[in-house]
């Protein structure tokens, strides 16, 4: 799956952003509870496990395992992603910060935001003992740091039962740093994954006999470490894998349709507060000519009060006059 991701990039060694490559109809099983297997040594950098798509057999478990890092860098994990109506695969890549990864709790450093597994130090990388493995004999570059500890074990961002979350501002700056693509051990432990059937989630039902191990493409010895169950209950996909991968065109075309959908909805929201201007406007208009009217009946009241106010004047004038003639014939 990392090879077809690479299709999409200029560059298999060096590229910014991050590229989707498979589309499929069916969410990939959770994440299965596993250990971490022991650190081999000084420069070592982990790698968590994750479900991979084959067109023939369709989920299939990627096992963790330690890698010797770039110096300097640090691996932001790949994930599944709900849009468009189907699952897209955002590749993994490594850079100079640990980038989204789609809010997935993929464990051992790696909680769903960032990453707390260690940090570079010059060009020595430093491991937090309390979410890694280490033998503090073989590694002494080591130090202690409270992890929060997540535990989901949803292995997709977004649609229903999907983890909630959308990069930070910090993680879009990271998106738009030069990123470099997955090393050659990490694409051929891949490759030797998709052809071993104890890997495939209609055979381990989420539960994989392999869940990590010790270096790239040791599927056997000591290293390897079994999942101790599935993440969560495995629920078969009720279609082929044949027929749930999405061809690159229709994803295309779902992806500008959400696109589209994107801006429309960007375009109401700002034309929300023109709106409401408007509106208040109106409103404010319409509570000035209530007002007008209001203070034209008044004035009316008025005239027709003084009006009658003369009326009944003259009408006492007329009849005292009527009086003051009468006594005196």
């Amino acid at each position: 799956m990392i090879l077809a991701v690479l299709m999409f990039s200029l560059s298999a060694a060096s590229f910014a952003g991050v590229f989707i490559g498979i589309s499929v109809r069916v969410g990939p099983p959770a994440i299965p509870v596993y250990a971490q297997p022991i650190c081999p040594g000084p420069g070592y950098f982990w790698t968590p496990g994750y479900w991979a798509w084959s067109d023939m057999n369709g989920y299939y478990w990627v096992p963790g395992t330690w890698v010797v890092a770039p110096v300097g860098l640090l691996w932001t994990p790949g994930y599944w992603g709900w849009g468009g109506g189907f699952y897209s695969w955002h590749a993994g890549y490594w850079g100079p910060h640990v980038g989204f990864y789609g809010g997935i709790n993929y464990g051992f450093g790696y909680g769903g935001v960032g990453f707390g597994g260690g940090e570079w130090r010059g060009g020595s990388f430093f491991y937090n003992r309390s979410v890694t493995n280490i033998n503090v004999t073989n590694v002494t570059n080591v130090y202690n740091k409270t992890v929060v500890v997540n535990n989901s074990h949803v292995s997709y961002n977004g649609g229903a039962g999907g983890i909630n979350a959308r990069p930070t501002a910090e993680e879009q700056r990271y998106a738009g740093e030069q990123h470099t693509a997955p090393l050659a051990a990490q694409t051929q432990h891949e490759q030797a994954a998709s052809q071993n059937r104890q890997l495939f989630a209609s055979e381990n039902h989420g539960r994989p006999a392999i869940a990590a191990t010790g270096r790239p493409g040791e599927f056997s010895g000591h290293n390897v470490v079994a999942a101790k169950s599935a993440g969560e209950p495995y629920h078969a996909p009720k279609m082929s894998p044949q027929e749930a991968r999405v061809s690159q065109n229709e994803a295309r075309n779902e992806s500008r349709n959400e696109a589209r959908n994107e801006s429309r909805n960007e375009n109401r929201e700002m034309s929300r507060p023109a709106n409401r201007e408007n509106n208040a406007r109106a409103e404010n208009r319409g509570q000035q000519h209530e007002s007008r009217q209001q203070q034209k009946q008044e004035r009316q009241q008025e005239k027709a009060q003084h009006k009658q106010a003369q009326q009944a004047q003259r009408q006492q004038r007329r009849e005292q006059k009527r009086e003051g003639r009468g006594p005196g014939r």
